[in-house]
Parts: C-alpha cells; sequence; structure tokens
C-alpha cells in the first residue's frame, strides 16, 4: 500500500517515547469518571495495518469531526480549565480527539494504537491530537488541520502521549526533528 502523506527526510516514521511522566489533570479526571477510558488491559501488541480501508476510515473521520465540532473553550462549557469530555456539539481539543478516537475504536482500530498526544504549536500554545500508530508510522489526526499527517510533517513540538502499554500511563516523546537541521550543540 502506499501512503499518501510522506515522512521528513531521515525521520523516524514512529515518535520515539521515553520514560513516563506525568497525565494531564484533565485526563486524570476523565479516567476518574470514565474508568474504562484508561484500562490498563487496552495494550497495543503491535502497530495496526494500515491497509486503503483504514486510511480512507481515518480521512473520514478527521474531517467528519472536525465539521461536526465547533470550537469552544472549556471554560465557555464548563465555566473551568481542563475538562476532557465527548463533544455534544461544541468542544476543545481534546474532546475533538475523544470523540475520533471512539469513532476509531467503533470502526475496528484497537484502542491501544489511538493515543492522546499532547503538543506544542509553533506559537507557543498547548493542543491535543491523536496519534493513530500504524504498521506505515505514526499519523495524526487534528481538529486544526483538515489533512491527516504523518507525525513528522507537522509543526507541533511532541511533548508526551499515552503509553501503548497502558492507557492510563503516558510517556515522554524523543521528538528530536526540532534539531535536525541548522542546529549546533
Amino acid at each position: 500500500m502506499v501512503v499518501a502523506a510522506g515522512h521528513a527526510h531521515g525521520a523516524n516514521p514512529f515518535m520515539l517515547t521515553g520514560a513516563r511522566t506525568t497525565q494531564p489533570v484533565g485526563h486524570y479526571e476523565l479516567c476518574k469518571r470514565m474508568p474504562s477510558e484508561c484500562d490498563p488491559g487496552q495494550a497495543a501488541s503491535r502497530p495496526v495495518e494500515l491497509t486503503r480501508k483504514l486510511w480512507k476510515t481515518m480521512l473520514e473521520i478527521n474531517h467528519a469531526v472536525n465539521v461536526a465540532v465547533t470550537p469552544k473553550t472549556d471554560y465557555e462549557i464548563w465555566g473551568r480549565e481542563e475538562v476532557w469530555s465527548y463533544p455534544q456539539g461544541v468542544g476543545d481539543c481534546e474532546d475533538y480527539v475523544l470523540e475520533k478516537r471512539r469513532l476509531l475504536i467503533e470502526a475496528g482500530v484497537p484502542s491501544g494504537n489511538l493515543l492522546i498526544t499532547v503538543v506544542r504549536q509553533p506559537n507557543g500554545d498547548g493542543h491535543a491530537v491523536l496519534t493513530v500508530n500504524t504498521s506505515y508510522g505514526d499519523f495524526i489526526l487534528d481538529n486544526l488541520q483538515s489533512r491527516v499527517l504523518a507525525w513528522t510533517d507537522t509543526d507541533y513540538r511532541y511533548l508526551k502521549r499515552q503509553s501503548t502499554r497502558n492507557a492510563g500511563a503516558w510517556v515522554g516523546i524523543e521528538d528530536g526533528r526540532s534539531v535536525a537541521v541548522g542546529s549546533v550543540r
């Protein structure tokens, strides 16, 4: 199968993860409210096979959720920050991620291959995206992007994501892409 997205020259198609790190407070509270969202038994034994059918499903779900949900902050919706929930027509970045994850699980993708990921945008703002761990590498579903991209083809700095071994645990991401060109250490 040929995938429409490429990878930055020399970049690893799979994110390199490091040690266990802190769980976002919104995810911690989601796990308390909905323990099945963080079931450690959802481990991924290997990347999910990226077929033409799965690629089409990823594109369709990314588009459908991006169109169906109107962006609003947690403060606008709930009157406080960091409330992770399934969107009811409105939501912030984590809410988009949760809905895309739910729909991909319904489509047959193992939950251990659908990883909530925290990134830093080029402007410095924090953001959440959904990483789909596939046989062709890690791909990003994002409410700020209509296309599904290889993680290496985004402008984000990757900070941490759910562990493939335990949905309630988080690991750091060793994002060395920013030092690949024009940097001296």
